[in-house]
């Protein structure tokens, strides 16, 4: 009996009918009294004491979602975070109570607001920071000064913009040239080392490569790929000197060592006169509409009128030694001429219907080797690009107006030949000793943009294609390489050969 009385004694223990004394307050009642005690204290004056317990809660737009409150207490069981942090209702109310009107009378009202915001959010509503993530963005406050500086932009900048072309460093076509005569002449003089070659190349405006190999002129047409002889001199021991192209391009003026210009007739391969003027050699040619101009190793420039019978107008004499470049200006109003006797010398336009001899308006002797290199700027038709021989190795730009010296720039290397390419404002310049290679520079700067290498031998001549893409190289290797440097822009290739699309040529009509 005692061991029933025992168990009975211990289940009446167990049971929780009867309240525990001096045990901690339950988690439900703690919660009740703090609510209670915050509703009666958030109650602003002469308002009435009947406010549901629900307006302690954060205003939410999911109805009947209870508010989860942190205790305010130690000891509480674990932490859970408290909704106001998003504020998405205060954040609605306020993009919605931008625009509005505002009222007079709620500047008396903004003190019980203030109360009733604190009462019921917690916090002052005009002081919520709200994200917002679209549509107007807030005013700032009146007085109100950013001194943040810009660090770091993720705009675009015109420099991120350009595109940087790609230049092949391999020629796009290599061609054979034998027989090709590497005539460079070297003359021991008082000043140093200087030199004269021939021009034996051309590339006329209806895409043919016009190229002199010893007594003989082939054509290559570079759209066709055909090889055509055009002529061969009657005796082995003559060969050609110089070839110049007419701007229609149906035309080829040919210098001769026997001291006679050619003209021929490429489409039907006929000489249609030969013009006897010069005592020496003709080693360079330039067109000039119908006034073909000559240069001879004599140091002798000769007009030629081809239109008519007579054809020999002008004689230019400035030279003491042979004229190895010679480039009528884009304009037509100047001519420029390079001579190995070092000068530079630029003559003008000879009047209609003059006969006789002319005075050159600027001659510069700054160069200290022989100048073959020539070149006028497309689009500054005043600038004009000269380069020296052996001894001088310097490309200098000339203002033709002012007759002072722009620019000057050591290529440490023998300069034979330079042109401007119009489709990126940059100059190119071939060299013989010591380099043999073709160097690209950017103009005015004259800052190195690439240099093209391939050639065993110097190079002699550097010609441009008529859609100013690709450039010719001819050297003393025997042969001619095509490099295409220039891609072509779509809106001006299509405006050059609307250009392009012209009437017959003058020499055509009137020439006899």
């Amino acid at each position: 009996m005692a061991q029933f009385g025992f168990e009975n004694d211990i289940h009446s223990i167990l049971k929780l009918d009867m309240p525990i004394t001096n045990a901690p307050m339950a988690r439900w009642q703690r919660k009740a009294s703090s609510s209670n005690l915050s509703t009666l204290n958030g109650l602003s004056p002469g308002k009435s004491a009947n406010v549901s317990q629900s307006s302690s809660k954060t205003p939410s737009k999911t109805p009947g979602k209870a508010k989860k409150q942190t205790p305010s207490k130690m000891g509480g069981d674990r932490f859970i975070p408290v909704r106001n942090s998003k504020q998405m209702d205060v954040a609605s109310f306020l993009l919605a109570k931008e625009n509005e009107p505002v009222d007079a009378n709620t500047t008396a009202a903004s003190g019980n607001q203030k109360a009733w915001s604190m009462s019921l959010n917690g916090y002052n509503i005009e002081d919520a920071k709200i994200l917002h993530l679209g549509g107007k963005p807030l005013n700032a406050p009146e007085g109100y000064q950013n001194n943040l500086k810009v660090l770091y932009s993720q705009g675009a900048t015109p420099a991120s913009t350009t595109k940087t072309r790609y230049i092949s460093s391999t020629p796009e076509r290599i061609l054979d040239a034998p027989e090709l005569r590497n005539d460079f002449l070297y003359i021991i003089l008082d000043l140093g080392l200087s030199s004269a070659d021939l021009n034996l190349f051309d590339w006329g405006s209806r895409n043919i490569l016009a190229v002199a190999l010893h007594n003989s002129v082939y054509l290559w047409d570079a759209t066709q790929g055909d090889i055509t002889l055009l002529m061969k001199m009657e005796r082995e021991e003559d060969y050609i000197c110089s070839l110049s192209w007419t701007k229609e391009g149906n035309y080829l003026a040919i210098g001769t060592s026997d001291c006679k210009v050619q003209l021929w007739d490429v489409e039907n391969q006929k000489r249609l006169r030969s013009m006897a003027s010069h005592t020496a050699r003709v080693g360079s040619l330039s067109w000039n509409d119908y006034v073909l101009s000559s240069g001879s190793r004599s140091g002798h420039i000769h007009h030629h009128d081809v239109r008519v019978a007579d054809h020999h107008i002008f004689t230019l004499s400035g030279h003491s030694q042979e004229v190895c470049g010679l480039k009528w200006s884009p304009d037509g109003r100047y001519l420029a001429s390079g001579g190995n006797d070092n000068l530079v010398c630029v003559w003008p336009r000879a009047p209609e219907g003059s006969v006789g001899n002319g005075q050159s308006i600027r001659c510069w002797t700054e160069h200290q080797g022989a100048v073959k290199a020539l070149a006028w700027c497309p689009w500054q038709p005043n600038i004009l690009a000269s380069g020296g021989g052996t001894s001088d190795r310097h490309i200098r730009i000339w203002n033709v107006n002012s007759g002072s010296c722009i620019s000057s720039l050591d290529t440490q290397s023998q300069i034979s030949s330079l042109l401007f390419a119009p489709n990126y404002k940059e100059l190119v310049s071939a060299h013989g000793y010591a380099h043999n290679n073709v160097v690209i520079w950017k103009y005015p700067a004259l800052s190195r943009v690439t240099e093209l290498a391939g050639h065993e031998d110097r190079v002699l001549s550097l010609v441009m294609s008529p859609d100013c893409s690709t450039i010719a190289t001819l050297a003393g290797d025997e042969t001619i390489r095509l490099w295409k440097c220039f891609e072509v822009d779509p809106v001006k290739k299509k405006a050059k050969e609307r250009l392009g699309k012209s009437t017959s040529s003058v020499i055509h009509q009137s020439i006899r």
